[in-house]
């Protein structure tokens, strides 16, 4: 079923209207997000998406914060509804791996509520020292 999607890594083809409306009305993680917001993380990130090779409409998108040596954290990662089940996660999530590759990245970090097992499938492992990690939360609209 994928023979019919591509994955590219160039910024200049993200539909950011599209992306924008995803992540802000339909993701669990940033309901509300800011068009402002949404496309200064573009901006700020590499950006990965799946394309419909017959109609060239983006049907998933990804980013991933990254210095490019050493560590990347993998985010905003979504499937267009309509398309899933379809191995379109797969086919990004193998792009964007295959895509790393070359940077020899000592580690990329996601944090996800769901879809372990299909990053399982490229080598994602829940976090082996998780009490190594720590993080610091606040309301930056406050």
């Amino acid at each position: 079923m994928t023979a019919h999607y591509r994955f590219s890594s160039d910024i200049a083809e993200i539909d950011r209207d599209t992306v924008h409306r995803w992540i802000s009305e339909q993701s669990y993680w940033a309901p509300g997000r800011s068009r402002a917001r949404q496309d200064a993380a573009i901006d700020g990130s590499r950006n990965f998406g799946v394309f419909d090779t017959a109609s060239n409409k983006q049907v998933a998108y990804a980013r991933m914060v990254t210095d490019g040596v050493t560590f990347a954290w993998l985010c905003d990662v979504f499937v267009d509804p309509e398309v899933r089940g379809h191995g379109i996660g797969a086919l990004l999530v193998e792009g964007i791996v295959e895509h790393c590759r070359p940077l020899g990245l000592r580690r990329i970090a996601l944090s996800t509520d769901d879809a372990h097992g299909l990053y399982a499938k490229f080598g994602f492992a829940p976090l082996a020292t998780s009490e190594a990690w720590m993080e610091r939360l606040y309301n930056p609209n406050s």
